[in-house]
């Protein structure tokens, strides 16, 4: 290998002859992990601060790797840095290019580091980051949630099991059900932000450093709330990663059932909502169409995060440690599934407030499930009817209904009282929708009164 050669690859000295163009393109990673340079800056930066506060590089080599740093993130920012496939990845692509700026000062910054560590402390910063953009984003998608279901908080809507209708709920408490999910969404990405923020750097390649480093003093420069106290452990596991992974696939699991709704609900044959037409497509071939391409898409991005989470695992199960050149392969994943759950989460912000109900056709569903079946079985059990029987008696009830193609409201009272004496003139009080929603006034029920009330706490706790 020549020297001019040999001077593209840190590690070039111990090599007879130089790397394949195969292998080179193989094995780089800086078409991909170039995303990450800020974050690599930022821990050079507090790394070099660290070295010269140890005394390990001079004040001026500090001063020099700071004034190369910064015209390289300039560079950087205004796109006329040359990024190098000869040069693997974004860590010795920043580091050629500072080296040829300020000369030894910039090879001096990789003392007392290895890329191994420097990785492991890159890709934890950047989810760090990441993590906070999501957790903004899905704050804002929750507070449009909550003005939604604030307004719609006396929509009657049928509630589904085994999608037949079965009682009478509120659009607002159902769309409140969604703030739940995502409120726990949001504790998780929190506690995977916790056991991310732990650093690195100062493992070196495994074993530590033989120089007196202050791995503390960095930890509190990058804002880190400790370090990783196992040398070996540190550069080794990506478990944060798939966390992080795991937590997306939950939210995308949640978003993906609120889009199936969204699905059913503009269909024609439910008519429960409309979608603005921003959020929509039409079809090249027949011009009636309104199709909900955005809910669509993130059904099928669900999978794709899954996919995600399970190439993570299969990455790490195999591997011995310490670091191998296998954990390459986990940043794409990992990047996917953060630009996935961001774009998910920014469009359903935008869409929620697109989102109009349309009661006429709520109520028309309500008034063919027989919705107040129930609420007919506890006003019988109130007047002193063991619920057992009570069941019975509006079975029957409900199959002359169905006989005479009547709603339980609309059976005259002298059939309602065939099915039990106990029936009285206030039982069709009971049996309005309205009548339902009313009595369900306790803490997460879905009376109007309650859904208000839990829309001001759900606000509070944003």
């Amino acid at each position: 290998m020549t020297q001019e050669n040999s001077s593209q690859y840190t590690w070039a000295g111990r090599f007879s002859e130089p790397m394949s163009d195969l292998v080179k393109r193989y094995t780089a990673s800086v078409d991909f992990d170039k995303r990450m340079w800020r974050q690599d800056i930022r821990g050079s930066l507090a790394h070099a601060a660290m070295l010269a506060r140890q005394g390990i590089i001079s004040a001026q080599d500090l001063a020099d790797i700071e004034r190369g740093m910064a015209q390289v993130r300039e560079e950087i920012e205004s796109g006329r840095f040359e990024w190098s496939l000869d040069l693997e990845d974004v860590h010795l692509n920043i580091e050629k290019r500072l080296t040829t700026l300020v000369g030894d000062a910039g090879k001096r910054l990789h003392t007392g580091r290895s890329r191994n560590d420097q990785v492991a402390t890159d890709i934890r910063l950047y989810l760090r980051d990441a993590i906070d953009d999501i957790l903004v984003l899905l704050k804002q998608f929750q507070s449009n949630l909550l003005d939604l279901a604030e307004k719609e908080a006396a929509t009657p809507l049928p509630g589904f099991t085994h999608l037949q209708v079965a009682q009478p709920v509120t659009f607002g408490h159902h769309l409140l059900a969604y703030f739940e999910m995502t409120r726990r969404d949001a504790e998780r990405f929190a506690d995977v932000r916790r056991r991310t923020n732990r650093l690195p750097l100062g493992a070196a390649a495994l074993a530590g450093t033989t120089y007196p480093i202050d791995r503390e003093f960095v930890a509190a420069q990058l804002g880190f709330d400790g370090v990783c106290e196992n040398s070996l452990d540190a550069v080794s596991d990506r478990d944060f990663a798939i966390e992080f992974c795991a937590a997306c696939a939950l939210l995308m699991m949640h978003f993906s059932r609120l889009s199936e709704e969204l699905v059913l609900w503009m269909n024609p044959r439910f008519g429960f909502v409309k979608i603005a037409d921003r959020f929509c497509t039409g079809s090249s071939i027949m011009p009636q169409k309104k199709n909900p391409d955005v809910p669509e898409l993130a059904r099928g991005k669900t999978g794709r995060v899954y996919g995600h989470l399970t190439a993570l695992l299969t990455l790490m199960k195999g591997q011995p440690l310490a670091y191998n050149k296998d954990n390459q392969e986990d940043k794409e994943p990992l990047f996917d599934a953060v630009d996935t759950v961001t774009d998910t989460l920014r469009i359903f912000a935008d869409m929620i407030p697109g989102i109009s109900a349309r009661p006429e056709n709520m109520r028309d569903a309500l008034r063919q499930g027989f919705a107040t079946a129930t609420d007919l079985a506890d006003y019988l059990t109130k007047k002193g009817l063991p619920f057992r029987d009570a069941h019975e008696a509006v079975g029957l009830a409900v199959r002359r209904a169905e006989e005479l193609g009547v709603d339980l409201p609309q059976l005259p009272f002298a059939e309602l009282q065939k099915f039990s004496p106990l029936v009285g003139e206030d039982v069709f009080a009971v049996l309005t929708v309205e009548g339902s929603l009313a009595q369900r006034k306790h803490i997460g029920g879905t009376a109007p009164e309650q859904v208000r009330a839990a829309v001001v706490r759900a606000r509070s706790r944003l």
